[in-house]
């Protein structure tokens, strides 16, 4: 199988509403978050099912698919790589892994990101150095500092919140509303398994968070914590 072939898969689930909107809810206007991006008009799982029947395709095929202009097509070979991933040895899971990190670029979009960093980067990291997630937060590269928290899902599902609290806190002041969104959205996952994690991180940092992140974090907690933590 080869990445144009997978493309022609992709095409056959295409439809012209789904090709309409698609680029309107990834921000792809001038001086968005998704400028320039293209899109086929498929939904995601349309995109898993295509993924699946193609999961032996060798890893020249999925840097072609990485490189493709079409979001479904970046969006397929992450999804078979997290395929492949669930199902390899320790050997095959770190070349996936660093295939996956070398191609990071390609990874452009919250959705990419969100449905593919956890399953390769957070399992492969469980119980291991996780100094890498440090070098992604520092990089230039929106895309990598989404990687870096969106991995500590891995963490968090083990009751390990270390990753989590350093890094939302090293990110606080991050200028972009989809950060505040994925570093609000970890903390409230670790607070669904410790109460306590949480509300320390917001008794410290509460009135300095970014009103999105401090919203996302405080989701779960009764009325009177969320109204207590939105006073300034």
């Amino acid at each position: 199988m080869t990445a144009k072939e997978i493309q022609k898969q992709l095409e056959s689930y295409s439809t012209p509403e789904k090709r309409d909107f698609l680029p309107y809810f990834f921000k792809t206007g001038k001086g968005q978050y998704g400028e320039g991006d293209k899109f086929i008009g498929v939904v995601v799982p349309d995109s898993r099912k295509v993924a699946k029947v193609n999961r032996d395709i060798s890893f020249d095929e999925l840097t072609k698919l990485l490189n493709n202009e079409y979001h479904e097509c970046r969006l397929c070979a992450l999804l078979i790589l997290v395929e492949r991933f669930k199902k390899a040895k320790e050997e095959e899971r770190k070349v996936i892994f660093d295939f996956y990190l070398s191609h990071t670029h390609r990874i452009n979009n919250w959705d990419l990101v969100d449905l593919s960093a956890q399953y390769i980067v957070g399992e492969y990291l469980v119980g291991k150095d996780h100094s890498v997630l440090y070098k992604l937060a520092d990089s230039d590269l929106l895309w990598d500092q989404r990687i870096a928290v969106l991995s500590t899902f891995a963490f968090i599902g083990q009751n390990d919140f270390e990753d989590i609290l350093a890094l939302s806190e090293k990110l606080l002041q991050h200028p972009h509303d989809l950060m505040h969104k994925a570093t609000g959205w970890l903390l409230r996952e670790a607070g669904k398994r410790d109460k306590q994690v949480l509300c320390s991180f917001l008794d410290k940092h509460h009135k300095v968070m970014p009103r999105t992140m401090l919203r996302y974090s405080i989701e779960k907690l009764t009325p009177e914590e969320r109204a207590h933590y939105m006073k300034k």
